[in-house]
């Protein structure tokens, strides 16, 4: 019983050894973020399968529309967390307690803000970016289904950063895999029983994210050792709410500018039809689970970075980010290697059709690379962020996304024009990709050996 209560109780990353501190808290981070990328990856996989290829393209389309409308909840959310790991690893318990209770008040804020605004603006914006006439009404209809069930969405995604700010990775992980298991079971009942189609998975969706938040909220109620969760605490405080929103909005501001930057590649994707539209969502789904380890050590470094920042152990910061970083690109040499081996089998996963496969697989060649790149940025920006540096992160995203992704994207298409590809060549929207992350990657590597990171402490 006692061993188990230590799984899931925080982690103080401010002793031990810094490779061990990261990787064990990585680890389950890890897991929760493979089920929490199997909310949309098995919506794909049952409309591909049970529905069709215009209604896998459908549910991808939605995406990066999606992606743009909840960029507040990001913003809290990495915010809150780093507030949090600096003020846990500073021990300052009545801070702790404000920040906690400040950001679950901005996350309900933000929720009814985005469910009222986006349910409206969801139909015009699909046909803003050229959506197909024959996917549209689904489109249509799956995102406003996850807009009006956006707070559970949102307070999953603040109550667990929170608990990983803790240093919490286990909890979160085991609520995320309960609810992808009821996610996975409502999409088979409400498509295949039912026959809601694209409604259903969303429906579903919005069902397992809102039943995560409620067992992460639980957790946290229960955590009094570590802080106060007093009602006294809830009304919001001008230092408090300024810091969430001073640390959280640069990276708020970076998934909106890399949404945009979605947005409009999805209009270029869009002119290629509806096959390649539908090639894409399966690259993306794929793409998804192989970018997770850098995800999972990005946000694990920033936890991380911002303990040891806290307890002013720069020394150690430095230590645990080379350590990490190595980590990192050796997990994403590993999954490089698999889907170069074994990436046909995954695309054949969501479609039946043999060319969509073929299409998916030459396209998915062309990324693979790239996640080694993607480990550095990954790492290198979650020590910046930890330490309370989220500009520096924002500018490079925004560089790595306006100034090369969509130029590159759209001039190389424009070059390759030809008798034979008047449209251009489609390999150009991944090919962009790819360079924008070695770019980017170098970038990042130049601003962290600067360190200035280490003059932001909160």
């Amino acid at each position: 019983m006692n061993a188990l209560k230590k799984l899931f109780a925080p982690v103080d990353m401010t002793v031990g050894t810094p490779w061990e501190d990261i990787l064990l808290f990585t680890v389950p981070m890890l897991i929760g973020n493979i089920a929490q990328q199997l909310y949309n990856t098995v919506d794909s996989v049952v409309v591909g399968n049970y529905v069709g290829d215009n209604a896998l393209a459908a549910v991808g389309s939605a995406g990066p529309i999606l992606n743009l409308l909840i960029v507040l909840f990001i913003g809290i959310s990495v915010g809150a967390s780093i507030m949090v790991s600096q003020y846990f690893g500073a021990r300052k318990r009545e801070d702790l307690s404000i920040a906690i209770a400040n950001s679950i008040v901005l996350t309900g804020i933000s929720s009814v803000i985005v469910m009222i605004l986006a349910t409206v603006a969801a139909r015009p914006l699909l046909v803003l970016l050229k959506t197909p006439d024959s996917i549209l009404d689904w489109c249509t209809s799956y995102l406003r289904i996850l807009f009006l069930g956006i707070s559970g969405l949102a307070f999953y995604n603040i109550l667990s950063g929170i608990l990983r700010g803790l240093g919490d990775s286990i909890s979160a992980l085991w609520y995320l895999i309960v609810s992808s298991v009821l996610n996975i079971i409502l999409d088979l009942v409400f498509v295949i029983r039912f026959d809601m189609g694209v409604s259903g998975v969303a429906l579903a969706t919005v069902i397992a994210q809102a039943i995560s938040a409620v067992l992460c909220l639980l957790k946290l109620m229960r955590m009094k050792d570590l802080f106060d969760f007093k009602a006294r605490y809830f009304k919001l405080t001008r230092q408090h709410g300024y810091n969430i929103i001073r640390l959280g909005l640069p990276s708020g501001i970076t998934q909106a500018i890399m949404s945009m930057a979605m947005l409009v590649v999805q209009s270029l994707t869009n002119s290629f039809g509806e096959q390649f539209i539908a090639s894409n969502v399966i690259v993306m789904r794929v793409d998804g689970f192989a970018m997770l380890p850098n995800f999972s050590f990005g946000t694990a470094m920033t936890t991380y970075a911002g303990q040891n920042v806290g307890a002013r152990a720069y020394d150690r910061v430095t230590q645990g980010a080379r350590q990490g970083t190595f980590m990192a690109i050796g997990f994403s040499a590993s999954i490089t290697a698999l889907i170069l081996l074994f990436g046909r089998h995954l695309m054949a996963i969501f479609t039946n059709t043999e060319d969509l496969v073929i299409l998916s697989m030459n396209m998915m060649r062309i990324l693979a690379v790239g996640y080694i790149a993607m480990a550095i940025i990954q790492s290198l920006s979650g020590v910046m962020r930890g330490a309370g540096d989220t500009m520096t992160p924002m500018w490079i995203s925004i560089v790595m996304t306006i100034f090369l992704r969509v130029p590159i994207a759209y001039g190389l298409v424009y070059l390759t024009r030809s008798a034979e590809f008047p449209g251009g060549r489609r390999e150009s929207i991944y090919v962009s990709l790819l360079i924008s992350w070695v770019l980017g990657a170098v970038i990042t590597g130049i601003f962290y050996k600067r360190g200035r990171w280490r003059e932001k402490a909160i």
